[in-house]
């Protein structure tokens, strides 16, 4: 029995009481700022206001409000406002230890994702690499996301800022390095990563980057806020701060998931957006993301913070199998997703041409894993190699064995082979625990990454533009020149941008 006393931290608001799991000292929903409500509904996060005496750090911060991406999707009410809170996992807070620290932003389109996710348990990292591991909720859907009137833009990004201005005030507390921070996230995780290596506002905040699956869709303030107006139609209001600042946030999350069905009619204003996974996305607005990032690390933006980025080979299948469109794509379909997807003036030629004998299933999500995740990564690791600065590459290419492999590489099938925990998602959607070699795979990832993290060397070369070297993450790891050389060349000379309202007119 453990008869040691709880583990106690002074944070610059308050003391936090912790408890011990497994020789770690884990905390729980410490506030990194105050409930954005009331006065602070859809307004940067400010400072938590500080508590007298020890403060309980024992269980997450509730959930951000959660969009439904489909009708009918159960969402768990929003409940207490206190969203914003940290979650820390250290060997022990040692003012002296300064261990390095990896700070995770979760993924989730955007619109949904919580630090409370059982795969995202820090455990396990910070144990077996003797490094203090920090998860965080940002705001998301239309709270975090939604251009809104007399709102500033990208308030998710905001909150991500001010969780890594807590870092940085505070983690040397419980015993990390605010010197040597690495980030890393994957898919909106990800995209918030590439925003934030290029965001005045945080400069300095992180040292080291690891930017799994990386969407490249944002938006331009004219088309978020024309998504914006088309999601909280449903509620008959207009889509500003003031007008929406006394709507509870559940009623937000369900106009949104109520307008959701809709956005297909959009195409013309909206382009591939219209039919993409998600409507919210960073906003390049000019100021708290003065640009668009690939084109601002080609710039040279974040030369100076080293680079793992990477994808998964089959990313889109997760969405073709979640939706029941498996076996079911159409020859006419195929068509019509190749023309709004592929790059160059005639993409259908393009890729048939490039994947001869491919099916019409086939070639429909080789185009949107390109579109979606695996082409803005490469890019993104050829913007930064522009910029001057270093990156790694890598690609998933290990199936997870849920129903016989039918998912193959997908997306998210890396979250759970980088914490090394196989619940939640891990298994209800993966099968990974039943895979022996799951967990080699994972002890490989973990130890690259955490490797990483302490002095930037995961195991394999940098990439350049002459070898192309990438580590290939399978069953038995290796290094060898970017496997997706088809699809490589095929969007060799697209450029990833901004996407645009297509009209003005609604």
């Amino acid at each position: 029995m453990n008869t040691s006393p709880p583990p106690v931290a002074k944070t610059s608001a308050g003391a936090v009481r912790g408890r011990v799991e497994g020789g770690l000292a884990v905390f729980r929903g410490i506030p990194f700022g105050r409930p954005p409500v009331g006065e602070d509904r859809f307004a940067e996060p400010r400072p938590p206001l500080p508590w007298d005496g020890v403060r309980d750090a024992l269980a997450f911060g509730p959930k951000p409000p959660q969009t439904a991406l489909a009708p009918g999707t159960p969402v768990e009410p929003a409940g207490s406002p206190d969203w914003l809170t940290v979650n820390v996992w250290t060997p022990a807070p040692d003012r002296a230890a300064r261990r390095p620290v990896m700070v995770w932003i979760y993924g989730g389109a955007y619109a949904t994702g919580s630090s409370a996710e059982p795969g995202y348990d820090g455990g396990r990292l910070a144990r077996e690499r003797d490094m203090v591991i920090v998860t965080f909720n940002h705001r998301v859907g239309l709270e975090g996301f939604g251009q809104l009137a007399g709102a500033p833009a990208n308030r998710g990004l905001l909150d991500q800022v001010a969780a890594l201005h807590w870092v940085r005030e505070n983690i040397a507390a419980f015993g990390g390095d605010p010197g040597q921070v690495t980030v890393f996230g994957e898919s909106a995780g990800a995209g918030s990563i590439a925003a934030l290596l290029t965001m005045p506002r945080a400069k300095g905040l992180f040292h080291r980057a690891i930017a799994q699956s990386v969407p490249g869709a944002f938006f331009s303030g004219a088309l978020a806020a024309d998504i914006a107006g088309v999601l909280v139609e449903p509620l008959g209001l207009a889509p500003t701060a003031a007008a929406l600042a006394a709507v509870d946030p559940d009623k937000l999350t369900e106009s949104a998931t109520a307008a959701m069905p809709s956005t297909r009619q959009h195409v013309d204003r909206w382009g591939m957006v219209a039919y993409a996974v998600t409507p919210f996305a960073p906003v390049v607005d000019g100021e708290i993301l003065p640009e668009y990032p690939w084109r601002a690390l080609a710039e040279g933006a974040g030369r100076e913070v080293p680079l793992i980025t990477g994808h998964n080979r089959d990313e889109f299948r997760l969405f073709v199998t979640l939706s029941g469109r498996s076996g079911k794509i159409t020859a006419e379909r195929t068509a019509a997703t190749l023309r709004l997807f592929g790059p160059g003036p005639e993409p259908e030629t393009g890729y048939r041409a490039a994947y001869p004998g491919a099916s019409d299933e086939t070639l429909h999500e080789l185009v949107q894993s390109d579109w979606y995740f695996r082409m803005p990564t490469l890019h993104l690791a050829q913007a930064q190699l522009t910029g001057g600065g270093q990156a790694h590459l890598y690609e998933l290419t290990w199936a997870a064995p849920a129903n016989g492999g039918a998912l193959g590489a997908c997306h998210a099938l890396d979250v759970p082979l980088t914490f090394g925990d196989f619940s939640g998602i891990g298994n209800e959607w993966f099968g990974v625990g039943s895979a022996p070699e799951a967990e080699a795979l994972s002890a490989h990832i973990r130890s690259a990454w955490t490797s990483f993290a302490v002095d930037g060397l995961p195991g394999w070369p940098a990439y350049d533009l002459d070898r192309r070297l990438t580590r290939v993450l399978d069953a038995e790891p290796a290094t060898a020149p970017y496997p997706e050389e088809a699809s490589r060349r095929l969007w060799e000379h697209h450029t990833f941008d901004t996407l645009p309202l297509l009209t003005g007119d609604r």
